[in-house]
Protein backbone atom coordinates (compact mmCIF):
# COMPACT_ATOMS: atom_id res chain seq x y z
CA UNK A 1 0.00 0.00 0.00
CA UNK A 2 1.20 3.49 -0.88
CA UNK A 3 2.12 5.51 2.21
CA UNK A 4 1.70 9.27 2.44
CA UNK A 5 2.82 11.39 5.38
CA UNK A 6 0.12 13.59 6.96
CA UNK A 7 1.45 16.89 8.31
CA UNK A 8 -0.24 19.23 10.78
CA UNK A 9 -1.83 21.32 8.02
CA UNK A 10 -3.64 18.22 6.73
CA UNK A 11 -5.00 17.21 10.13
CA UNK A 12 -6.09 20.77 10.92
CA UNK A 13 -7.98 21.10 7.66
CA UNK A 14 -9.53 17.66 8.05
CA UNK A 15 -10.66 18.58 11.58
CA UNK A 16 -12.00 22.09 11.07
CA UNK A 17 -14.84 22.51 8.53
CA UNK A 18 -14.04 26.22 8.04
CA UNK A 19 -10.28 25.81 7.61
CA UNK A 20 -8.98 27.65 4.53
CA UNK A 21 -7.43 24.42 3.20
CA UNK A 22 -10.42 22.17 3.89
CA UNK A 23 -11.79 21.92 0.32
CA UNK A 24 -8.31 21.33 -1.08
CA UNK A 25 -7.56 18.61 1.50
CA UNK A 26 -10.84 16.82 0.80
CA UNK A 27 -10.28 16.98 -2.98
CA UNK A 28 -6.68 15.75 -2.81
CA UNK A 29 -7.49 13.03 -0.28
CA UNK A 30 -10.23 11.65 -2.55
CA UNK A 31 -7.93 11.80 -5.58
CA UNK A 32 -5.25 9.78 -3.77
CA UNK A 33 -7.57 6.82 -3.31
CA UNK A 34 -6.45 3.91 -1.15
CA UNK A 35 -3.40 5.00 0.80
CA UNK A 36 -1.99 4.52 4.25
CA UNK A 37 -1.45 7.67 6.25
CA UNK A 38 1.63 8.09 8.41
CA UNK A 39 2.21 10.79 11.00
CA UNK A 40 4.00 11.28 14.30
CA UNK A 41 3.12 12.05 17.89
CA UNK A 42 4.96 15.34 17.39
CA UNK A 43 2.63 16.33 14.55
CA UNK A 44 -0.39 15.53 16.70
CA UNK A 45 1.16 17.54 19.54
CA UNK A 46 1.59 20.49 17.17
CA UNK A 47 -2.06 20.17 16.12
CA UNK A 48 -3.27 20.18 19.72
CA UNK A 49 -0.95 23.07 20.61
CA UNK A 50 -2.30 25.11 17.71
CA UNK A 51 -5.84 24.75 19.02
CA UNK A 52 -5.05 25.19 22.72
CA UNK A 53 -6.15 28.84 22.84
CA UNK A 54 -9.09 28.56 20.42
CA UNK A 55 -11.81 27.74 22.93
CA UNK A 56 -13.33 24.74 24.65
CA UNK A 57 -15.27 23.51 21.63
CA UNK A 58 -12.23 23.28 19.37
CA UNK A 59 -10.11 21.76 22.13
CA UNK A 60 -12.72 19.04 22.66
CA UNK A 61 -13.03 18.43 18.92
CA UNK A 62 -9.25 18.22 18.60
CA UNK A 63 -8.99 15.66 21.39
CA UNK A 64 -11.74 13.54 19.80
CA UNK A 65 -10.01 13.78 16.42
CA UNK A 66 -6.61 12.81 17.79
CA UNK A 67 -8.13 9.84 19.63
CA UNK A 68 -9.80 8.73 16.36
CA UNK A 69 -6.48 9.08 14.52
CA UNK A 70 -4.73 6.98 17.17
CA UNK A 71 -7.41 4.27 16.91
CA UNK A 72 -7.57 4.24 13.09
CA UNK A 73 -5.90 1.13 11.67
CA UNK A 74 -5.30 2.99 8.37
CA UNK A 75 -3.10 5.54 10.13
CA UNK A 76 0.34 4.76 11.50
CA UNK A 77 1.40 7.17 14.23
CA UNK A 78 5.09 6.95 15.03
CA UNK A 79 5.68 7.54 18.75
CA UNK A 80 7.91 10.19 20.22
CA UNK A 81 11.21 8.78 21.33
CA UNK A 82 14.69 9.92 22.19
CA UNK A 83 15.79 8.47 18.84
CA UNK A 84 13.24 10.48 16.83
CA UNK A 85 14.08 13.62 18.77
CA UNK A 86 17.82 13.23 18.18
CA UNK A 87 17.34 12.43 14.48
CA UNK A 88 15.21 15.55 14.08
CA UNK A 89 17.68 17.62 16.08
CA UNK A 90 20.51 16.40 13.83
CA UNK A 91 18.68 17.57 10.68
CA UNK A 92 17.70 20.82 12.43
CA UNK A 93 21.33 21.61 13.20
CA UNK A 94 22.38 20.78 9.63
CA UNK A 95 19.90 23.30 8.22
CA UNK A 96 20.68 26.54 10.04
CA UNK A 97 20.03 28.38 6.79
CA UNK A 98 16.43 27.09 6.62
CA UNK A 99 13.33 27.91 8.64
CA UNK A 100 12.50 24.30 9.42
CA UNK A 101 10.74 23.66 12.71
CA UNK A 102 11.90 20.77 14.87
CA UNK A 103 8.58 19.02 14.23
CA UNK A 104 9.19 19.30 10.48
CA UNK A 105 12.70 17.89 10.92
CA UNK A 106 11.32 14.95 12.90
CA UNK A 107 8.68 14.43 10.20
CA UNK A 108 11.30 14.50 7.45
CA UNK A 109 13.58 12.03 9.20
CA UNK A 110 10.59 9.75 9.86
CA UNK A 111 9.63 9.94 6.18
CA UNK A 112 13.15 9.06 5.09
CA UNK A 113 13.36 6.18 7.55
CA UNK A 114 10.02 4.81 6.27
CA UNK A 115 10.78 5.42 2.57
CA UNK A 116 7.91 7.90 2.18
CA UNK A 117 8.26 10.55 -0.51
CA UNK A 118 4.84 12.26 -0.49
CA UNK A 119 3.46 14.56 2.19
CA UNK A 120 0.02 16.04 2.70
CA UNK A 121 1.01 19.64 3.34
CA UNK A 122 1.76 22.82 1.42
CA UNK A 123 4.94 23.52 3.38
CA UNK A 124 7.72 24.32 0.90
CA UNK A 125 10.32 23.14 3.39
CA UNK A 126 9.45 19.56 2.48
CA UNK A 127 10.02 20.37 -1.19
CA UNK A 128 13.42 21.85 -0.31
CA UNK A 129 14.32 18.45 1.19
CA UNK A 130 13.27 16.59 -1.97
CA UNK A 131 9.82 15.40 -0.90
CA UNK A 132 6.69 15.70 -3.03
CA UNK A 133 4.20 18.11 -1.50
CA UNK A 134 0.75 16.85 -2.41
CA UNK A 135 -1.20 20.00 -1.47
CA UNK A 136 -0.51 23.05 -3.62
Amino acid sequence: MRLVFADTLYWGAALHPHDQYRAQVVRVREALGEIGLVTTDEVLTELLDGLAQRGTHLRQAAVRAVRRILDDRRVTVHPQSRESFLAGLHLYEQRYDKGYSLVDCISMTTMRRQGISEVLTNDRHFTQEGFTVVLR
